[in-house]
């Protein structure tokens, strides 16, 4: 009798155990099944508000008779940490390349907000469009950089206060997310990866129309 007690016992624990931890595992699956989904839906998200700017850039490109084949989008609002400089094919409805970009230090910017102002001294980044100028020596990175010409009031101080596309020979050439650029290597000058700006040049001096490079935020609160 004592033995058949001690038998339904263990059967029950055993079963108990094994039913725990199921529990526990499939608790778990779904657990991170609603992470993947999560960054699924993000993901897509930020490549519908980032194809949402380039259907309007292609719109502006074309009545001011810009290059219809690319153009740079620059959204600020993305964690300074992640890829925020996109170069988007028209033709192809894609991101053609991705990389990391730095945002001005001046006033009271910080490492994770920046603050934006055409104001000359103000080391500063400027929202709004720009026609891609000409390209020029850098003393910065691959001793390369392309001047910008502000086509807004909120930037149309840009060539006079020198901000201009280059590089800088300290940017990582991949996202550094959870931790944000340091702030320091931009005076207002959108600043990227030595490798990006190779395939950047490379990609301008096949153009026979000036890019359209378009600074933004998609998203007003970071």
């Amino acid at each position: 009798m004592k033995k058949s007690i001690w038998f339904i016992l263990s059967v029950l624990l055993i079963t108990t155990t094994s039913f725990i931890m199921c529990s526990n595992t499939n608790g778990s699956n779904n657990t991170n099944d609603k992470k993947t989904d999560k960054k699924l839906a993000e993901k897509q998200a930020a490549f519908a508000r980032l194809k949402a700017k380039a259907d309007t850039a292609m719109v502006y490109c074309k009545q001011k008779g810009l290059n219809t084949d690319y153009c740079i989008l620059i959204d600020f609002s993305i964690h300074s940490g992640k890829n925020r400089f996109f170069v988007w094919d028209f033709k192809n409805d894609t991101i053609k390349h991705r990389s990391l970009v730095c945002h001005g230090y001046g006033q009271k910017s910080t490492q994770k907000t920046p603050v934006f102002s055409n104001t000359e001294g103000s080391y500063c980044s400027s929202l709004g469009k720009y026609k891609m100028g000409i390209r020029s020596y850098s003393s910065w990175g691959i001793n390369v950089h392309y001047k910008m010409h502000g086509l807004e009031r909120t930037n149309n101080n840009a060539f006079k206060r020198i901000i201009v596309l280059h590089s800088h020979n300290p940017m990582p050439d991949e996202e550094i997310y959870p931790r944000h650029l340091p702030l320091g290597w931009s005076q207002g000058c959108p600043v990227i990866d030595n490798k990006s700006m190779k395939d950047i040049d490379n990609l301008l001096k096949e153009q026979k129309k000036p890019l359209l490079m378009w600074i933004y935020m998609s998203i007003r609160h970071m």
